[in-house]
């Protein structure tokens, strides 16, 4: 009886967690099966999948777009990595030596300038663009790669994340190195490197979604058609028309296969701290 009890109640879970899993998933999969349908088909949230796939998704990507008709979706698409791929990777490594020299070096009022990277992080992300668009204007990075990238590196988020798990870091490891006659530089990249790959790898993978979906920024930051991302790029083809249906679905399909694959490791370099 404990054991069919075991069971009846392990299938409700799996219930629960399928229904919900469906429910969060219908709404994106009927927008993907009305972009399946022939163009003459009326664009509506439908459940039936349509035989023109190849179709639609290949004229949508050999497509010119924009009022020059010199912008592709593949470009908004590499717009869109580098975006990502580059706000993640800059971020991760201004988090990692900022918590590295915040813990392991006698900084004073370390405590404080950690709590007051932290500050930054209750402040609504729209109260810095102004501000942060004239220092870009000034540095003459407006319609730059490296303007859509740079003013968005700086965060205590990734720096809290690093400082927590340099703090589970035993002490006896720093004190070996030091004896081994291993100076600062040498400490970090051959110990504290290596421990942080599962972290950092997470913390990229987070955040190059992030960077991939950003839209308010490049809106204010980009007027040349040749620097849009995909996001950016969705008003050339119509919200609500086919190929903005299909626009969107390509630029959910990267960020959302990458969390599909990579969940567990996202978890454990997160939040188990495992190695």
């Amino acid at each position: 009886m404990h054991s069919f009890r075991r069971w009846q109640a392990c299938i409700l879970d799996h219930a629960i967690l399928i229904a919900g899993a469906l429910f969060m998933c219908l709404p994106v999969y009927s927008i993907f099966a009305a972009t399946t349908h022939a163009p003459g088909v009326p664009v509506v949230p439908r459940l039936d999948p349509g035989s023109a796939v190849l179709e639609n998704y290949g004229t949508l990507i050999s497509a010119n777009a924009g009022f020059t008709g010199d912008v592709t979706v593949l470009t908004m698409v590499w717009n869109s990595f580098l975006l990502g791929a580059g706000f993640a990777a800059l971020k991760v490594a201004v988090s990692l030596l900022a918590a590295y020299s915040l813990i392991y070096f006698r900084v004073k009022y370390a405590s404080v300038i950690f709590w007051l990277l932290l500050l930054s992080l209750m402040f609504p992300l729209e109260s810095r663009f102004l501000p942060t668009y004239a220092v870009v204007a000034d540095l003459g990075l407006v319609n730059t790669r490296a303007g859509l990238i740079v003013p968005l590196v700086a965060s205590g988020l990734g720096t809290l994340f690093f400082r927590q798990f340099f703090m589970t870091v035993p002490d006896t490891l720093m004190e070996s190195a030091r004896l081994d006659g291993a100076g600062a530089i040498k400490f970090f990249r051959d110990i504290l490197l290596p421990l942080s790959v599962p972290t950092a790898a997470a913390l990229f993978l987070v955040l190059f979604v992030t960077g991939w979906n950003q839209y308010l920024w490049p809106v204010i930051v980009t007027s040349e058609e040749s620097t849009y991302t995909l996001v950016r790029g969705m008003q050339f083809f119509g919200r609500a028309s086919l190929f903005g249906l299909s626009l969107a679905i390509l630029a959910i399909l990267p960020p959302a296969l990458l969390v599909i694959l990579f969940q567990r490791q996202v978890v454990k370099g997160l939040f188990d701290g495992s190695h």
